[in-house]
């Protein structure tokens, strides 16, 4: 049995769904949370180290030439250790680490270079490039603000990077900045509240789709119910609008239902009277006949009429009759259907055991077997019971007869249908047995199905499933 992963009932569907909607719009909105942020630091950053850096080219640029280089040096940080972060770099307490960084990368070189053109004028001209270590001696420009807690925490990380800046007379000003690469940082408290969101939402989900399975629940329920009770429930209407419309209707076509069955019980009450009486006096009037074999053969005649009317009006009745559905046993049931047959003279064999009782009607159903094991015997002199018991209850009864034809496997079912080569009395019957068998197949959810065997004979495979 292959596993899926994808729920298989409409709650479950609804919830996964949801649930990764929700995620995918929630994974969505952190990468544009991080892009906003990234911009925001970047351009933050850019505009002080443009400030610092343009203001310190400023103040270079009217010395002398022994003036500028004793300044540049006196300012310079040898061998590339990065600058000091200010009085945040001197706090004594280590900084909180983030919570997670967003690997956003932004054009941060080319932004620098545009500022500081903008803001030096056109007389400067302005190289911006990664340093790799060990660095050459450049002028220290402190870290911004935002960035100085993400220095001290990930110095490891740090990227130095050398801004170029040579001035109207062709002299050159090396400053040196650092940036701690890998995108924008985003907090703790973003992704607990983010989280909070999502149990929020997704219990939201929950109850919306409970609210709409529960009553699909119950009219699945209640439509399987049609046909095995005799007076089902109504549905409980409740739920969204369209649920409601839907109770309604089923209710109503309940109604409808129950009223047709009520009428076609009392037509079927006084069909079953006005037929046996005149049989009746008929049969009293035979019996006044001198004539023999003319009584005889008037008696099969009569016979005959019993049966079909008898077979008839229990095949319009139906499963009606009021009779509740019990757990049976279902191997004393074949044992009592293999024994009235063998009495009579009959060969049946039952193989195979039911595990545990079978919850049905117990006359539908032996009325059922009687008809298939009937049938077999007419047609092919024995009847072999096969008894399987799984999943569902499978009844397979065989006989060793001429079969039928594929084309007529569907039609025998079909009310006083019979097969062309069986349309004589002697074969018995009235082609009502197999109707009925259906129905009280169908009526217990299971399913009555003809098919010729390989080595010859017939079997009607007889599928009860167990109720969930």
């Amino acid at each position: 049995m292959r596993l899926s992963l994808w729920p298989q009932s409409l709650f479950g569907r609804l919830i996964a769904v949801s649930v990764i909607a929700v995620l995918v719009a929630q994974a969505v909105g952190l990468v544009l949370i991080a892009q906003e942020r990234e911009r925001f630091v970047l351009q933050g950053n850019v505009r002080e180290w443009t400030r610092r850096i343009a203001e310190t080219t400023l103040v270079l640029q009217p010395m002398s030439p022994a003036e500028r280089a004793a300044a540049v040096s006196a300012m310079e940080v040898p061998h590339g250790r990065p600058p000091r972060s200010g009085a945040r770099g001197r706090d004594a307490s280590p900084p909180p680490r983030p919570f997670v960084r967003a690997p956003l990368q932004s054009d941060f070189e080319r932004t620098l270079r545009e500022q500081l053109r903008a803001a030096l004028g056109t007389g400067y001209e302005i190289e911006v490039a990664p340093t790799a270590e060990p660095a050459p001696p450049a002028i220290a420009v402190p870290v911004p603000f935002f960035e100085a807690r993400e220095l001290a925490a990930q110095q490891g990380s740090a990227q130095h990077y050398d801004v170029a800046v040579r001035f109207p007379d062709g002299a050159t000003a090396l400053f040196r900045i650092t940036r701690v690469p890998g995108g924008s940082q985003l907090p703790r408290n973003l992704f607990v509240n983010l989280t909070l969101l999502v149990l929020i939402l997704v219990l939201a989900l929950y109850v919306a789709a409970r609210s709409i399975t529960r009553p699909l629940s119950d009219l699945a329920r209640a439509a399987d119910s049609v046909g095995r009770d005799v007076r089902p429930a109504q549905l409980k209407e409740r739920g969204a609008r369209e649920l409601q419309d839907a109770a309604r209707a089923f209710n109503t076509m309940q109604d409808r239902l129950h009223r047709y069955l009520d009428s076609r019980s009392r037509v079927l009450a006084a069909m079953s009277h006005d037929l046996k009486t005149p049989l009746t006096r008929l049969r009293l009037q035979v019996e006044t006949l001198e004539d023999a074999p003319l009584q005889a053969r008037i008696g099969r005649e009569l016979d005959e009429m019993e049966s079909m009317v008898r077979e008839a009006l229990a095949l319009f009745r139906g499963l009606d009759d009021g009779e509740a559905a019990v757990p049976i046993d279902i191997n004393a049931l074949l044992a009592t259907v293999r024994e009235e047959f063998t009495g009579m003279g009959s060969v049946v064999t039952v193989t195979g055991s039911a595990r545990e009782p079978f919850v049905g009607k117990p006359q539908a159903l032996k009325r059922c077997l009687t008809n298939l094991v009937a049938n077999a015997i007419n047609f092919g002199s024995r009847a072999d019971i096969l008894l399987a018991d799984a999943a569902e209850l499978t009844i397979r009864v065989r006989d060793q007869g001429p079969g039928v034809p594929a084309a007529e496997l569907e039609r025998v079912f079909e009310p006083f249908y019979r097969v062309e080569s069986s349309r004589n009395r002697d074969s018995g019957g009235s082609g009502l047995g197999l109707s009925i068998a259906r129905d009280v197949a169908q009526a217990h959810g299971g399913s009555l199905t003809l098919q010729n065997l390989p080595g010859g004979g017939l079997e009607a495979l007889l599928t009860l499933p167990r109720r969930r």
